[in-house]
Parts: C-alpha cells; sequence; structure tokens
C-alpha cells in the first residue's frame, strides 16, 4: 500500500497515435486526482512497438528509471500494464526493476503491481475473450 507521503508520480504513455496517447493521459490525471496524488513527470512514446523494441532500446522507459535512481518520484502509473512492455520475457522484470527501487507500479486499468505479479485483477481484455 502507498503512504500518504507518496504522493510524486511519474506516467508513462505509449500507443500507436496521439489520440490513444491523449485518452491514457486523461484517465491517468483522473485516477492521480482522485488518490490526490502529484503527476512530477511525464512521458509518451507515439508508434512505438512494445513487442518489438526491447526494454533496454526504450528511450522513455530508461528517462524514467534514471529518475527513479535519483529519487525523484514514488509511483509509476500507466494506463494499463502492457503500456510498460509487451514481451513477457520482459515485461515482469520491468516492474520488478521499480518495485525493488521502491516505487510502486500502478495502473489505471488493473490497480497496483503487488509482490511483481502483473494483474492483479483480470484484464477487460481477458473477459472480453470468454
Amino acid at each position: 500500500m502507498v503512504s500518504k507521503m507518496a504522493e510524486r508520480v511519474y506516467c508513462l504513455y505509449r500507443g500507436k497515435d496521439q489520440e490513444s496517447i491523449l485518452m491514457q493521459k486523461n484517465a491517468c490525471h483522473d485516477f492521480a486526482e482522485k488518490k490526490g496524488w502529484n503527476i512530477v513527470g511525464e512521458e509518451q512514446e507515439i508508434g512505438v512497438s512494445g513487442y518489438k523494441v526491447s526494454a533496454d532500446d526504450l528511450v522513455k522507459l530508461q528517462r524514467i528509471r534514471k529518475a527513479a535512481e535519483q529519487g525523484e518520484f514514488d509511483i509509476l502509473l500507466v494506463f494499463m500494464y502492457d503500456r510498460l512492455g509487451r514481451n513477457l520475457n520482459e515485461t515482469p522484470f520491468i516492474a520488478e526493476w521499480f518495485t525493488k527501487k521502491g516505487i510502486h507500479v500502478w495502473s489505471v486499468y488493473e490497480g497496483e503491481i503487488i509482490d511483481c505479479l502483473l494483474y492483479t485483477s483480470p484484464s477487460p481484455r481477458d473477459t472480453e475473450r470468454s
């Protein structure tokens, strides 16, 4: 659980177009406001495939990692966990890296990552397939 002192939030938006980015940004801002969190940084990547590009090569993610190492924020907020990456061999380790640094990783859609388990509740995408 995030303490009351942990209010500094960094947001990552990743999508195929500006419309997708804007939707994610609005959702993250609304979510942070409801939680009483202060957004201190934002990064966005348009048209970058999480399937095709390694996490080590994602420039915006590397900027966020650097900010985490410098203690600039307490919470990483994304719209959905797949915004961190879509490669199942990497994404859990991305989340784990942040949690080991003391950063809480949250998704507007799924909630907080706990013990580096990606989905704390079923994804609506999964329930649509049922």
